[in-house]
């Protein structure tokens, strides 16, 4: 085994997690994430806590979800809300560990658009009790992901470990700094001008939320590895923005997206590729037309785009937002935020012709924030 496999997993168990004897851990392991299953298992026996081990896999759940197609004989499936066991696995457990590295990215791209709303929707209570759980998401380096990035594999690994083995203290110190703006601000502006793209203006208010400092760990209420940003949840959105990193939505890829926003939801959209399945996304429910995250990737130890948005969203000079659920930690207590059974990222590249505003004032001009070398105010 790989040393840096071994090294994920303290990171993961350690760091991200924060892992404490006699916890009960759910750990689902995707279909090649087996190495870093064992590794995480391994660490987890040693700090003495409790472990049920998943099975997660794309092709299974695409298998169930075609046979309550054909089941249904047309119709769309009726699938039990929130079913009994699944909600106790989760109801009962102290932290939920997700290792992603599935043997096709595109597993389940036949399944039908309604198929999948009515799978998510009937789901909302488990999945809202995972994430009650310290949970945490991350990846390992497989080759399937490894060609989606369009990277050779032992090129991918690298990228990976690059990505995740870092110094997690000094990379939150840094992004506290975009968190105490963000959290003093009512009001954020994105603008872009390029000549080959349609322009961004957007205006989004962030009055009475708290931004998130995402060092991939549950005690920075982060529940990524890698992450890298800083969010939070915004509202009352005007405007319109132009997405022009290439994305996989539902097993699709979406390429060059537009949405237009009036009084907080999407009145327009487009995309040069993928537009059934944004659209499909956008009429999952009320709260899917309506902004769920405004995230700002920090980590520059990301160089480079991989279709994964675990990786992207974390970029340095990237900014994200995401329509659906937005994040409790975001919102003041008993203040429910946008509630939706969807939660979808599109992604910005802002090297280029871009200034993020808070209140007016320049936070981050053509990916460089104001803090750092190089700025230009």
């Amino acid at each position: 085994m790989d040393e840096r496999v071994r090294e994920h997993a303290v990171v993961l168990v350690d760091w991200s997690a924060q892992v404490d004897p006699g916890d009960h851990v759910v750990v689902s392991v995707a279909e090649d994430a087996h190495e870093l299953g064992v590794a995480v298992a391994e660490a987890l026996g040693e700090r003495g806590a409790n472990v049920t081990t998943l099975y997660g896999s794309d092709e299974v759940g695409r298998a169930y979800l075609k046979g309550a197609e054909a089941g249904a004989d047309g119709d769309v499936p009726d699938f039990e809300a929130d079913p009994a066991v699944d909600l106790a696995i989760v109801e009962t457990a102290d932290v939920y560990l997700r290792l992603g590295g599935g043997r096709n990215t595109a597993a389940a791209a036949d399944v039908d658009r309604e198929t999948r709303q009515a799978y998510a929707r009937a789901n909302k209570g488990v999945r809202e009790a995972r994430m009650d759980t310290d949970w945490v998401s991350t990846v390992h380096p497989t080759r399937s992901l490894a060609q989606q990035a369009g990277m050779a594999y032992e090129e991918y690994r690298d990228f990976v470990y690059d990505a995740v083995l870092r110094d997690w203290e000094a990379l939150a110190a840094e992004m506290a700094e975009m968190k105490a703006v963000l959290d003093d601000g009512d009001e954020v502006r994105i603008v872009t001008e390029r000549e080959d793209d349609p322009d961004t203006d957007l205006r989004m208010s962030i009055a009475g939320r708290t931004a998130v400092n995402s060092a991939a760990s549950v005690a920075y209420d982060s529940h990524n590895l890698p992450s890298g940003e800083v969010f939070t949840a915004p509202y009352d959105t005007e405007g319109e923005v132009f997405f022009d990193v290439p994305m996989t939505i539902e097993s699709t890829r979406v390429r060059n997206v537009r949405l237009v926003f009036e009084d907080g939801e999407v009145v327009d959209f487009s995309a040069e590729a993928g537009e059934d399945a944004l659209a499909g996304v956008l009429d999952t429910d009320p709260g899917a037309r309506r902004l769920g995250e405004l995230g700002i990737g920090m980590n520059r130890g990301i160089d480079r785009f991989t279709d994964s948005i675990l990786f992207d969203e974390k970029m340095g000079d990237t900014v994200h937002l995401a329509v659906g659920r937005a994040y409790d930690a975001c919102l003041p207590e008993g203040e429910p935020g946008n509630d939706s059974a969807v939660h979808v990222d599109m992604i910005s590249d802002v090297r280029a012709n871009s200034t993020m505003t808070v209140d007016g004032e320049v936070v981050q001009r053509d990916g460089t924030f104001r803090w750092e070398d190089g700025f230009e105010g």
